[in-house]
């Protein structure tokens, strides 16, 4: 049974994970969806009431009903490498590539129901909620007036991205911003602004969800440091316990939103409370392991080497 990894030529992350997958000799086969049709071929046969289908990447080919698990990685967009692209062709490779996916009996990480609705930031903070998060007062607005009156309740408010940086090349940096009452919120008008209040923070934590396993890693902040993601503290993540609380809502947050794999991101205050900030379905982890040393990489190998029968399943330790 073969592990399929869709993502793309170059990802370090992804070749940590293929590297332990090889270690428990469990087969894989990797492809970016960019590459089909030209470097991969795909066939899917609908007849007689059954279902067969066949990928072939570089000469391997995978049978459908050889297909374990999926791991939607950093693929590519559908057909992007083709000699002759188009929106056209793209919608038609991801209809037969998804479709025939979608048909085969494998476990997802995730799947892209699930991710596609993960990523949507208003629908993150109400999961969270539900959790029992603690979660910064928050306001996706168009109104300027809202925006102000927000701003003039909180004080201390942050402004940032909810889809994250616009495509482009160069790609542009958009880091979380500190504003206050006196800024001008006339440009609200023209495109959603996402207004939260600020969370005064001695540390970034970056706890990551695999399965049923937490690892939770701790970044030391600057004094008055608004985006732990830019800029050099001088600091590294070190591994910390996860507070039993926050491994309840955390296994709630991943069960509601369908999730086997999900990157959380708290601002921890000064009374040690973890706040909500986000959680990426698709988030990295690589840094965050060569650093603290925790295992990640290998437990993603081995959720997606489990086998879902009672035959012989490879267990989590």
């Amino acid at each position: 049974m073969t592990v399929l990894i869709l993502t793309s030529e170059e990802d370090v992350t992804a070749d940590m994970v293929v590297s332990k997958l090889h270690g428990t000799g469990t087969p894989v086969l990797r492809l970016d969806p960019a590459d089909l049709p030209g470097k991969a071929v795909l066939s899917a046969d609908y007849a007689h009431g059954d279902f067969d289908g066949h990928l072939s990447v570089n000469g391997h080919v995978l049978s459908m009903g050889g297909l374990r698990s999926i791991w939607v990685r950093r693929p590519g967009e559908p057909a992007a490498h083709a000699a002759d692209p188009s929106p056209w062709l793209t919608a038609e490779t991801r209809q037969a590539l998804y479709g025939m996916l979608h048909s085969a009996a494998a476990r997802w990480m995730n799947h892209p129901r699930s991710a596609d609705q993960a990523r949507l930031k208003p629908w993150q903070l109400r999961v969270a909620h539900l959790s029992g998060f603690a979660v910064p007062p928050t306001v996706f607005t168009t109104a300027p007036r809202l925006a102000r009156e927000f701003v003039e309740e909180h004080r201390d408010v942050v402004v940032k991205s909810a889809s994250g940086p616009p495509p482009g090349d160069p790609a542009l940096a958009l880091p979380t911003t500190l504003i206050g009452p006196d800024a001008d919120f006339s440009a609200v008008a023209a495109g959603p602004a996402l207004l939260q209040r600020y969370v005064p923070k001695r540390a970034d934590i970056r706890l990551t969800c695999v399965g049923p396993r937490l690892f939770a890693a701790r970044k030391t902040a600057e004094p008055g440091q608004v985006d732990g993601r830019y800029g050099d503290t001088g600091q590294g993540w070190e591994p910390v316990p996860v507070p039993e609380r926050i491994g309840k809502s955390v296994h709630e947050y991943v069960t509601l939103a369908g999730l086997a794999y999900a990157a959380f991101d708290f601002a921890e205050d000064e009374d040690g409370i973890w706040w909500f900030l986000e959680c990426n379905q698709g988030g990295q982890f690589g840094f965050v392991e060569l650093e603290t040393g925790q295992p990640i990489s290998e437990t993603v190998a081995l959720w997606l080497a489990q086998w879902r029968s009672d035959r012989n399943p490879v267990r989590l330790r």
